[in-house]
């Protein structure tokens, strides 16, 4: 553990925090000693550590420009090339090495361990770990991106999918915390869903990955 946490640039008081983190429910089904409540917890806790960081580095940008880069910066396949770039997959307890590859849970896992670090040490540990770790991602992609459902309907015309068709297909989390569903639709054989933390957020998302797909 040692290891991973200078790796990770974080110090834990309670080392038994990143051992949950890591391990998965094939190893122990338990929730309590398992990563699944930390990744709820982080989860949260990138959204708002990613969205101050854009507020403040993209001063003059409008909230549709902040958004897509939003998406981006936390949809599971950037999430999991964090959890990548850390280590996480050689340090993770699995009941098959497997899912050391698996998108879903290398993207839990990041998550789980940010959690962790905010239980540990608070927002600003947990936000300053974010900051460090995405920033990167950021610099790489300074040019402002375009969005992705005028995208993607650009695309279907060319390529003759007629108009994507959106439609919200489930909703989680409280009045106040939603997570909506949303599924994207290119004729009758091509559909694609993902979530966001409104409407708004859950197309682009489900555009993004509709372009991954048709591309």
């Amino acid at each position: 553990m040692k290891q991973l946490q200078q790796i990770l640039k974080y110090q834990f008081r309670d080392d038994s925090l990143l051992k949950k983190a890591l391990t998965h429910g094939s190893v122990n089904p338990d929730v309590l000693a398992n990563y699944e409540r930390l990744e709820f917890l982080g989860d949260r806790v990138l959204g708002e550590a990613v969205a101050h960081l854009l507020y403040n580095i993209f001063p003059h940008e409008p909230e549709g420009n902040l958004s897509q880069r939003f998406v981006r910066l936390v949809r599971k396949e950037t999430v999991s090339e964090v959890a990548l770039s850390l280590k996480l997959n050689e340090f993770m307890m699995v009941a098959n090495n497997e899912l050391r590859e698996n998108v879903n849970v290398l993207c839990d896992v990041c998550e789980a361990v940010i959690g962790a670090i905010y239980v540990d040490g608070g927002s600003k540990a947990a936000i300053d770990f974010v900051n460090n770790h995405w920033r990167e991602l950021i610099d790489r992609n300074v040019a402002p991106p375009k969005d992705a459902k005028s995208k993607l309907q650009e695309i279907a015309h060319i390529k003759g999918f007629g108009v994507p068709q959106y439609k919200v297909i489930g909703r989680e989390g409280n009045e106040h915390e939603p997570i909506f569903e949303v599924e994207v639709s290119l004729g009758v054989d091509k559909n694609i869903s993902a979530k966001g933390r409104s409407k708004k957020m859950a197309e682009m998302a489900a555009a993004e990955a509709m372009l991954e797909k048709i591309s």
